[in-house]
């Protein structure tokens, strides 16, 4: 492939609803900065890895998702099952367009602002993030691995997340979705009984909800960063109802490490030896009820990723 080639922009978009205008102004702000690219657009979620790995296996090196957490997660995930020298060559840029951009927020990628995005995006300036990996066998019996850029959710959150997945798809919008999604938390399970290493320490008692984050987390491991060799973990204790609001508010404001049922910890690795009838979610997604053990570690240094100027 020649340089020209190599230095074209491969695009993913993955739309919200029909998503015509928000294609057609990404479209213009890269024509309007001069951006040689191709664009192809996910029909579903299951594409967007057969799609990304078109990309990467057509030689682009520099490969932007327009899309969530949940399609990034994808894009390393590809990334991750290519040889190193392949990996190291591409750069993973973001532009936010999905029910949960968190992972876009933390480098201050702010949906709808498609010029700055574009702007930052072209300076190429390259930061090397590190990767969560959760490995645990599924409900066939199978070993499998994910790799996460912001966070593993174990419990309730995990719970609120799908509930809210299938209020927006009916509802529509965001803000109500998680409205209604809180609303019908409080007639769900509100705790697990769980059993889970980390460090020197086992926990061994009822836990309401765990996060596991590489990056922030949705606001529960406020001080996490994607680069640092460490994974954070914040485990909730389970509580009354005023105090799961009173930590709801915490964590709008960015302040949940300040309530007094979570417990924050920074580990190499957290083993959950037993998490029942728990949900998990990766990066905003659900992988369902894992069989036995899993746990959780870091890959330092391993996705080229594209961070403002």
């Amino acid at each position: 492939m020649s340089n020209q080639q190599e230095d074209r922009w491969g695009i993913l978009f993955c739309p919200k609803g029909r998503g015509t205008k928000q294609r057609e102004r990404i479209q213009r702000v890269l024509e309007e900065r001069g951006i040689q690219y191709d664009f192809v657009q996910s029909e579903s979620s299951s594409s967007v890895e057969r799609l990304v790995t078109m990309l990467i296996h057509n030689g682009y090196k520099t490969i932007v998702v327009v899309g969530g957490d949940s399609a990034l997660n994808d894009a390393v995930n590809c990334l991750m099952r290519e040889e190193r020298q392949v990996r190291e060559s591409i750069a993973l840029g973001v532009i936010p367009n999905g029910v949960l951009n968190d992972f876009a927020r933390y480098w201050e990628f702010k949906e709808g602002n498609v010029e700055q995005t574009v702007d930052w995006l072209v300076k190429h300036r390259v930061r090397t993030i590190d990767l969560g990996c959760i490995r645990y066998t599924d409900k066939h019996g199978e070993k499998q691995h994910r790799y996460f850029l912001n966070c593993v959710n174990v419990g309730l959150i995990a719970d609120v997340m799908n509930l809210r997945r299938q209020t927006r798809s009916l509802l529509g919008s965001r803000k109500l979705s998680f409205v209604v999604s809180i609303f019908l938390m409080i007639f769900h399970r509100m705790d697990y009984k769980m059993k889970v290493r980390i460090n020197s320490d086992t926990v061994n008692r009822k836990v309401m909800t765990m996060c596991v984050s590489s990056g922030p987390g949705y606001g529960q491991t406020p001080s996490a960063v994607p680069y640092n060799g460490m994974i954070d973990v914040s485990l909730v204790y389970h509580t009354g109802m005023l105090q799961v609001l009173a930590g709801l508010w915490l964590l709008v404001t960015g302040r949940f490490l300040n309530h007094r049922s979570v417990h924050p910890y920074r580990t190499r690795e957290v083993v959950v030896e037993e998490a029942q009838h728990a949900l998990v979610g990766v990066d905003g997604r659900l992988i369902g009820k894992p069989v036995g053990s899993f746990r959780m570690t870091v890959e330092q240094e391993v996705i080229n990723f594209l961070i403002p100027d």
